[in-house]
């Protein structure tokens, strides 16, 4: 095959889904060893720019794609996935490769086998091409450290693809590979997902094990019980999420987490459900392209025979002090034990400042920064800092009654999800994320809650919408109208909710609003690299 027509073939493979190449390597259309090769090259394209995937592991892929091809030579009967190139987010255990958290005292620890979740993806036949880009401990909504270096969005090399699975998201959205596990505390799988216009989904907490990530364990927060970080795969097509959540869903012999059977997305009836919408909440008001895109979702299943009402959304201010106080609640001890000598990063900087501020004088230093205008970082400033044990599991009880009273809105509306932002902005632009934390609460309250949530790219933000936020002294208000300026053309996302274990429900509304986004002109169906 000669180099231009490898050019052509690979560029045309890599715009496949997992699910269609899949198809393709089983009915010999397709080896292995192009389409692995295909993503090889496209990443090597594209990365120079995006700093993605920064474990690359090709050599070893190409190894693989060729026992895969001489599997189906052979006529062995082959998993769902074989033959698939696929990336995992650096914090997995991958064997023979580093988890570094983006810790320079991690380099070169070495896990010396694949994770649970990593080997599920092997049995079905994926090909891991490389480990992708992530924030220091993976604490923010952007993507930057020491080891690595920054990762840029596909769309506007200038903004950050979030965090923190943003390598993940970025090169998917770039088509450097059709699938990706990452993992989400506190939105690291939708908000990347929104940011670059592709799909993503959190199952619900517990559904899926953490146990590919032990290091993480060694540093946890003393919140990480309470709020679970919960693994979840990324995509570019609704139907390879479904198809990861059936590998990685799949029961273990000695089940540590909840065995709750995982329903299958293609048997729900949309006529037969009901759901709820909102479009913004009363900590962040959305962009006007984020209000949009869910107008146009509920529109959309209202269409299918869905019935789609209009109420009032969770309380996110609370939900987002309930969650800032359990996640700091282990104090600046716990952050330099998670470091463990490492400089931090400077996107840390407010989250560590904030944490060494003395919980006696927190209120009044709060007041100030609140007098000066900056509210709502006086409201994270007053929810932060260490508890006492006893104060700990008093926000434990109030994050269970917040999930009641959830449930019982539900129940009282009789609804079985909900369609809301996943953020109130479009991709922030590099170095502003610590001003705007608190725009990251639609995606937060339902880590809070632990129900299923997924975002699916719907639409881009137009000419003439970037923006209607009013002048404000507020720092982060500001920020948002800086980020919210020159956003024309970028990637937006719909948050889909359901019920917990119900992500058979979110699948499935998903996949409903994929086929209907798609046919719009505005779709980001690819970023602007050659």
């Amino acid at each position: 095959m000669n180099e231009e027509a490898t050019g052509v073939i690979g560029q045309t493979l890599t715009g496949m889904s997992a699910t269609d190449l899949a198809e393709a390597i089983r009915e010999r259309r397709l080896s292995a060893r192009e389409v692995v090769e295909a993503h090889v090259n496209r990443i090597e394209a594209v990365d120079v720019r995006l700093n993605a995937v920064v474990i690359p592991t090709f050599e070893r892929a190409l190894a693989e794609a060729d026992l895969a091809d001489a599997a189906i030579a052979r006529g062995e009967r082959v998993g769902p996935l074989h033959g698939v190139p696929i990336t995992v987010k650096e914090q997995f255990e991958v064997s023979g490769t580093d988890a570094t958290f983006g810790l320079r005292a991690r380099i070169g620890d070495r896990a010396a086998r694949d994770g649970p979740l990593v080997a599920k993806l092997r049995r079905a036949g994926a090909i891991i091409v490389g480990k992708t880009n992530l924030p220091q401990l993976m604490l923010a909504y952007e993507t930057d450290n020491d080891v690595y270096g920054r990762t840029n969005n596909p769309w506007d090399l200038e903004r950050t693809p979030g965090g923190s699975s943003g390598g993940e998201a970025a090169i998917i959205a770039a088509e450097g590979s059709p699938l990706g596990l990452a993992g989400d505390m506190g939105g690291s799988i939708r908000v990347p997902a929104h940011f670059c216009g592709i799909h993503g989904l959190k199952p619900t907490s517990g559904r899926l094990t953490n146990d590919d990530s032990p290091a993480q364990h060694a540093w946890t927060f003393a919140g990480q019980q309470a709020i679970v970080s919960q693994p979840g795969p990324l995509a570019r097509s609704v139907a390879d999420l479904s198809a990861a959540m059936r590998v990685l869903a799949e029961p273990e012999p000695n089940p540590v987490e909840p065995p709750v059977k995982m329903f299958a997305p293609e048997s729900i009836d949309l006529r037969g459900l009901r759901f709820g919408m909102y479009t913004g909440n009363n900590l962040f008001p959305a962009a006007p392209a984020l209000r949009r895109a869910v107008e146009e979702a509920a529109d959309a299943l209202r269409s299918l025979g869905t019935e789609v009402l209009e109420l009032d959304p969770p309380d996110a201010t609370e939900a987002m002090r309930i969650f800032v106080s359990i996640v700091t609640s282990g104090g600046p001890r716990s952050l330099n034990d998670a470091l463990g000598g490492d400089r931090r990063h400077p996107i840390l900087n407010e989250l560590s400042l904030g944490l060494k501020i003395p919980n006696a004088v927190r209120p009044a230093l709060a007041w100030a920064i609140q007098a000066l205008g900056d509210r709502r970082r006086a409201f994270l400033m007053r929810s932060a800092g260490p508890r006492s044990a006893y104060d700990f599991w008093g926000l434990v009880r109030e994050r269970d009654a917040f999930r009641r009273q959830f449930l019982a809105s539900l129940d009282r509306d009789r609804l079985d999800g909900l369609i809301c932002p996943p953020h109130s902005l479009p991709a922030l632009t590099h170095g502003s994320g610590e001003q705007l934390f608190a725009a990251a609460g639609q995606a937060v309250t339902y880590n809070l809650l632990g129900v299923p949530a997924g975002v699916v790219a719907a639409t881009r933000v137009r000419r003439g919408e970037e923006s209607d936020r009013p002048p404000s002294r507020d720092g982060s208000d500001r920020a948002a109208i800086g980020v919210e300026q020159g956003s024309a053309g970028l990637p937006v996302g719909v948050q889909v909710v359901a019920r917990y274990w119900r992500e058979d429900v979110v699948l499935a509304v998903m996949s409903a609003l994929e086929a209907h986004f798609r046919t719009t002109p505005d779709y980001p169906s690819s970023p602007p690299l050659s």
